[in-house]
């Protein structure tokens, strides 16, 4: 049996894609064409707990109905989908395809829900007896893209449907409720003032008929707008006899007979970029802001004057250039309020790397904030895996252009032990201009890389991450750790490495003083590594770039002896599918090269002994290559052009190295023993039910019999471990489909801790769901 250690997945770059069940004390956010749940308030920081599966593209909107178990969720696959809560996570109830195109942002009040397409529908959409039904739908004015959604009961069954978009001007529709059914729906006022695109809407109610109407706008500007209805209205500018020398224009319309004024209320400033989200507190009068300027910001009004004010301002200080205006999607997206049982505030956002962040206010103090640790991962395809040496921490790289380092939280800074063990990414080794493609470590300290570029990069360990690992996660601090931290230059793809001793002139005085401070922050920390600091503090330094492939690399490989590097690149043609081959002592290429593929090799993999080496490609053949201990040389020992039906994705030895198994997109995983002279023979085959794009073997020893264990992973994300035994190759278990990625398998990897006594197994995998998942696997139990 298995279970699930840890997720690592990133949060999509949208402004409505996140929301909190306040019961519950739960997050759900859209990441990828998934929906994660995450609980902020686990002391244990266990991170993200389940993955919900269901929508075929990316997720943009995600809204719980207050008071309720029920959520909905939209996505660019344009679907309406809704959720409930069950024992251990969510399940889907109902999805509605009435909408065409994108849906791009909801709003919700009580039972209700208004959603609205890149194309300008908007729907009404009524939650009744567990069920969504259509109750309205209409059309945006013509050149508007509605971008937020604000909803709000004035008077019974009457409402209030503010809509912001690509026209400047905030458009009001009234209607009524009545049997189940809206009436009376129509365009009210159009309210002006900002400047640019409004794309955050928020209604909090002051008292019954008295309503503030929060916006904001990508002119860097939040407007207030107040909201009366009947008795509480103004009706000074009705008087044509008095003379009117400074106006604020009252919008005045009915519903029924409901009489309603909207008039400006305040301008606040104080970003200095666009205005991402708007969030009021439940219970008291706080506007909380994100922006893509990296800042949080609490507004208030001054009890002495009214003017509103910033109360506090958290996040980063934006940097002039690193903005919208430059292209830049930094920033934060959402802005969530939560409460604890103890009464103490929180507020959560996410950013443009996928991380959330965390900050609370400490000792009931409005004004003292202290951040917390929180979650990250990736925003994009996961590529590829690669553990340590010795199994204590895990590589994955993604086409999010990161290479991450993820190891188990075992003990504080202190040295105490943990009550209970979790994984959290700890570095980000490599943050680049190209999307990464590859990892293969090549010892404890120091790994190799491979991205959607020409070459290979190799890392060494610096001292600041080499101690917070050994703080937070007991790995033994090595003596082959020599810089103390590295820097990515301006406009540089390589990351320097610098540290006490090294010379400083007056060109590197100022890297050699950031250097000096990444180190004494890691060093200072009393908590795993917060998303500020693995942005800027937890970059290994680059020793070497490898040179020689035509196109961008594909697969990567290390020696067990850590002598060898192999590698294959993207090609068409038999020039350019040769594998590569160099030496980690000299860095230099060792010829001659591989040639026998005619199209991508799509994955190179050394056998455990390091004396061959296996290649798949696209042109469905494999090949071994046998190594010469003399001269080093590989020649090609055995190849067989018909292996499979379809590309070959994935292979992997057994213990022994007289076996390989095959990954196919024909549907099936192959067997073959190696007979040396007499050649390659097929033993065993196993179908399933989709394409399977990777695969891993270890060895495992139960009650003194030896076995390998293959886990498989499929197109549709499914996960299957099968033993391989006297040739045959059997089912052993199926990782239960609630807690496997929700699209493609990229990558599954064993650890390379020892294993014949060790209880559970661990085994990673990542997908093109973006996510990076540890399972523990229990041998002793499932065999």
């Amino acid at each position: 049996m298995t279970s699930t250690e840890a997720i690592f997945i990133g949060a999509n770059r949208q402004t409505h894609v996140a929301d909190i069940h306040v019961g519950r004390k739960t997050i759900a956010f859209g990441a990828g064409s998934s929906i994660a749940l995450w609980n902020p308030l686990d002391h244990h920081h266990r991170g993200v707990h389940a993955t919900l599966k269901g929508h075929t593209k990316e997720v943009t909107c995600v809204r719980f109905f207050k008071d309720s178990e029920y959520m909905i969720s939209g996505s660019e696959d344009t679907s309406l989908k809704l959720w409930v809560f069950d024992d251990h996570s969510m399940s889907l109830v109902q999805s509605i395809d009435h909408h065409s195109d994108s849906i791009v942002c909801m709003g919700l009040y009580g039972t209700l829900a208004c959603v609205g397409d890149v194309n300008g529908h908007i729907s009404v959409v009524g939650l009744v007896d567990g069920e969504m039904r259509l109750l309205h739908e209409f059309q945006t004015p013509v050149g508007m893209l509605p971008l937020s959604l604000a909803l709000q009961e004035i008077s019974r069954n009457q409402y209030v449907l503010a809509i912001g978009g690509s026209k400047f001007q905030i458009h009001v529709y009234a209607f009524t409720l009545q049997d189940g059914a809206v009436k009376t729906f129509e365009l009210v006022a159009a309210l002006e003032g900002h400047e640019d695109w409004v794309k955050a809407l928020t209604f909090k109610k002051q008292a019954d008929g008295d309503y503030l109407l929060a916006s904001g706008s990508q002119d860097r500007y939040i407007r207030l707008w107040r909201l009366r209805t009947n008795d509480l209205i103004d009706r000074s500018d009705e008087d044509e006899t008095k003379l009117t020398l400074l106006s604020n224009k009252q919008y005045k319309f009915s519903i029924e007979d409901t009489r309603v004024a909207i008039n400006f209320e305040a301008l606040i400033m104080g970003h200095d970029d666009w205005i991402s989200s708007l969030q009021w507190h439940e219970t008291e009068l706080k506007l909380l802001a994100s922006s893509a300027d990296t800042a949080m910001m609490i507004w208030e009004p001054d009890t002495s004057s009214g003017i509103w004010i910033c109360a506090s301002r958290l996040g980063e200080i934006s940097s002039k250039g690193a903005s919208t205006a430059t292209g830049s999607s930094g920033g934060f997206w959402a802005s969530i309020w939560l409460d604890d049982d103890q009464g103490r505030q929180h507020i959560l956002t996410n950013g443009r790397t996928g991380s959330w962040r965390s900050w609370t206010c400490d000792n009931g103090d409005a004004n003292n904030w202290s951040q917390n640790v929180a979650i990250t991962g990736a925003t994009k395809k996961g590529t590829d895996l690669s553990w340590s040496t010795d199994g204590e921490y895990l590589l994955a790289t993604s086409l999010d252009q990161t290479t991450r380092l993820f190891a188990r939280w075992s003990q504080d800074a202190d040295g105490t032990k943990r009550d209970r063990i979790t994984w959290r990414e700890f570095a980000r080794p490599q943050i680049h201009g190209y999307d990464m493609i590859c990892v293969a470590s090549l010892s404890n300290t120091r790994f190799i890389s491979g991205g959607d570029e020409k070459i290979l990069r190799s890392f060494d360990e610096p001292k600041g991450v080499a101690n917070i690992l050994h703080k937070f996660c007991g790995i033994d601090l090595t003596s082959e750790v020599t810089a103390e931290s590295a820097s990515l230059p301006a406009l540089g793809l390589s990351n320097k490495a610098t540290s006490e001793d090294q010379e400083q002139n007056a060109n590197e005085r100022e890297t050699a003083e950031t250097t000096n401070i990444s180190y004494q922050i890691l060093d200072d920390l009393r908590w795993p590594p917060l998303e500020d600091h693995l942005q800027r503090h937890t970059l290994w330094p680059e020793i070497e770039k490898l040179y020689g492939h035509g196109y961008e690399i594909v697969s990567v490989d290390t020696s067990p002896d850590r002598k060898m590097v192999a590698s294959s690149c993207k090609s068409n043609s038999q020039q350019h599918s040769v594998i590569r081959l160099f030496d980690c002592e000299s860095w230099s290429e060792m010829k001659p090269n591989l040639s026998l593929h005619n199209l991508t090799v799509t994955r190179v993999k050394f056998s455990p002994d390091g004396q061959r080496l296996l290649t798949v490609s696209r042109d469905r053949q494999f090949g071994v290559w046998k190594r010469d201990p003399s001269s080093n040389e590989f020649t090609l020992e055995f190849s067989n052009e018909k292996a499979h039906a379809r590309i070959i994705w994935d292979c992997s030895w057994s213990r022994c190295g007289h076996y390989f198994f095959t990954a196919s997109r024909d549907k099936s995983v192959k067997a073959w023993l190696i007979r040396d002279e007499a050649g390659v023979e097929l033993v065993d085959t196993v179908k399933f039910p989709a394409a399977v794009t990777a695969l891993d073997v270890t060895g495992y020893t139960l009650n003194g019999s030896s076995t390998e264990l293959i886990v498989v992973g499929l197109e549709t994300g499914s996960l299957i471990v099968y033993t391989f035994r006297s040739h045959k190759l059997e089912h052993a278990y199926t990782v239960d489909a609630r807690e496997t990625p929700g699209d493609r398998i990229s990558r599954v990897c064993w650890s390379t801790a020892p294993t014949n006594h060790r209880e559970p197994l661990l085994f990673a995998a990542t997908s093109h769901d973006n996510s990076v998942r540890v399972y523990s696997f229990h041998a002793s139990h499932a065999l």
